[in-house]
């Protein structure tokens, strides 16, 4: 009996734990979501991370933070990808900068994710809007938009993602 009560314990908590997980982009359904990648509408695509960003604009910039009082470029991103082109990517810029597959600066497309090493333990991430802008959250302006040939960035520009293909 004790035998079966230990089992059904461990049991309950393995669909506790799993039902709290994040889905992430290697969990999305491909068939469902070859209907978009198959023909992607980068213009679409465009038109729904301009409305993140207008819905953001200025939001400032809280580490760890999640929401319009505070966020973080991590956060940002992840939330755009979920409220605009209904992808679920992990929270963080390490796990982030692991998704999709790594393309050259000069095949850039909107929706891609630029990453940015700022520091020795340090990076940043935006999306690539199109005409080499891009929006991220700036720790002294908040959610903006920037240009990829603006000098620090240019200097600190380390991979770009392609997530959405």
């Amino acid at each position: 009996m004790k035998s079966f009560i230990l089992k059904f314990i461990i049991f309950t908590l393995i669909l506790i734990f799993q039902g709290c997980s994040t889905k992430t982009i290697s969990d999305i359904d491909y068939n469902k979501y070859n209907k978009l990648s198959n023909n992607l509408d980068y213009n679409k695509i465009y038109d729904n991370l301009l409305t993140q960003y207008r819905d953001w604009r200025g939001v400032k910039y809280k580490y760890g933070g999640y929401s319009k009082s505070g966020i973080d470029c991590s956060a940002f991103v992840q939330r755009t990808f979920k409220e605009q082109l209904f992808i679920d990517i992990p929270r963080t810029t390490t796990l982030q900068k692991k998704l999709g597959k790594e393309v050259e600066l000069d095949k850039l497309a909107t929706g891609d994710l630029i990453f940015f090493k700022t520091g020795f333990k340090t990076n940043h991430v935006g999306i690539y809007l199109k005409n080499g802008k891009f929006m991220h959250v700036s720790t002294k302006k908040g959610v903006i938009i920037s240009r990829l040939n603006n000098p620090y960035y240019s200097k600190h520009l380390w991979k770009i993602k392609r997530v959405l293909y």
